[in-house]
């Protein structure tokens, strides 16, 4: 793999989901792994748009390197990819860098409970200059012309284990799925998936879109995000099958955290503007904060199983968080999620109801991301998961991004995250 490569950039992903970093030649691979390459502080302030949110308390002052993670290293045309922590200039740990966010987390889960998550992305996208087809057919597939068997096989030779690639619902809408892995291997797998997508799409002579909306009216793009708890001998913590929804006591309590916290939660996995016109009622995204069994409305969807020849659901079972798009960052996003439902558990959150069928009466997510930035900023628990400056970062970036669009009618706001994403 490493012999066709001539470049090599590693990145980070930013607080709006962006992949940023620094290109070096192959020559100097060894010594960059080694040591890195710079990196400025303030770079944590940009905002999807380009301009560094203000305020921020980083200004002009300091350095970081951005070390690669040798394990996450990719290669694309020529080009080798790999996800960086960010540190300080002697190597240690930057307390602000957002994939050091997660790795703290999923530590935590497990000192405090034995506990690891296996995860995975779903990916919805618009592939945008396919000739007009209808929805899910083996038309909409063949549309796409060479681009969907060149991604399965530039992710299957990338070791990202692609595992459904599908014609989805939305005009030109496409989807791509990953087999479940670790929780900080899914969480890079994401990272590098939608650059891979992008990339291909472009050599393709088309391009792709994750925006979560590319029109008011249009079918949403999400981010799914299935989880589960293994112990270690890797039994499934989540499922009991003699409980409501073969849900566990403590993967009850887990979403329980997740739902008492949803609101604030919604503010990092949700996280543009436009984010909030697809979190409506009605939309098959999540159209309420609360626990439903094979419900495609309900914030946390408890995920059918197979017991077809005689395949385990222990093995399977699964929860699944359905308000993300590409948007957010995918280590917040996880991160999020796990603190939240880790949060249930410790403080032993009485456990959340399994509705089935459709409900009614149930609490709604914030209606745009000002509301669920405010829910945040009341939250000081979900404030407590985050390293004080990355999250006054993360809200003034936020904020600037909401600005930025203030004004434009629905159809625009969607337009310019389109071309963002």
């Amino acid at each position: 793999m490493l012999q066709a490569a001539r470049t090599v950039f590693v990145g980070t992903c930013d607080l709006s989901g962006q992949y940023r970093g620094r290109s070096v030649p192959y020559s100097r691979h060894q010594a960059v792994l080694d040591h890195g390459t710079g990196w400025v502080p303030a770079n944590l302030a940009l905002t999807c748009f380009g301009p560094i949110a203000e305020p921020n308390g980083f200004g002009s002052v300091g350095d970081l390197r951005l070390l690669p993670d040798p394990a996450t290293g990719v290669e694309m045309d020529g080009v080798l990819l790999y996800l960086a922590n960010q540190t300080t200039t002697d190597g240690e740990p930057w307390h602000a860098c957002p994939r050091a966010m997660l790795v703290r987390t999923l530590e935590r889960l497990q000192r405090e409970t034995g506990l690891r998550v296996v995860a995975s992305f779903e990916h919805e996208f618009t592939l945008r200059g396919a000739a007009p087809t209808s929805a899910m057919t083996f038309g909409r597939l063949r549309a796409a012309g060479g681009f969907g068997t060149a991604l399965v096989d530039l992710l299957e030779g990338a070791g990202l284990e692609p595992e459904n690639w599908l014609p989805e619902y939305g005009d030109d809408q496409y989807e791509i799925t990953l087999r479940p892995a670790d929780g900080l291997v899914a969480a890079d797998r994401a990272v590098l998936l939608r650059e891979l997508v992008r990339d291909l799409a472009r050599r393709h002579g088309s391009s792709a879109t994750f925006a979560p909306l590319t029109d008011p009216d249009a079918v949403g793009n999400g981010v799914h995000v299935h989880l589960s708890l293994r112990d270690a001998d890797g039994r499934a913590a989540l499922y009991d099958p003699a409980r409501p929804g073969r849900l566990s006591t403590l993967g009850a309590r887990f979403c329980a955290g997740v739902l008492r916290h949803a609101s604030a939660v919604a503010a990092v996995t949700a996280a543009s503007p436009v984010s909030f016109l697809r979190l409506r009622p009605h939309r098959w995204s999540a159209g309420g904060a609360f626990l439903g069994e094979r419900n495609r409305e309900a914030l946390l969807r408890i995920s059918p199983t197979v017991q077809m020849a005689g395949a385990d659901p222990a093995a399977q079972f699964n929860v699944e968080y359905r308000a993300a798009d590409a948007t957010a960052n995918p280590w917040l996003t996880l991160g999020a999620v796990v603190a939240a439902g880790l949060q249930g558990i410790l403080d032993g959150y009485d456990e959340a109801h399994v509705h089935t069928g459709e409900p009614t009466d149930v609490p709604p997510l914030p209606g745009s991301l000002e509301d669920a930035l405010d829910a945040l900023a009341a939250d000081p628990v979900a404030a407590s998961w985050f390293d004080p400056t990355l999250l006054s970062t993360y809200v003034s970036v936020k904020r600037a991004e909401i600005a930025a669009l203030d004004g434009l009618k629905d159809a625009d706001r969607c337009q310019r995250l389109a071309d963002v994403y």
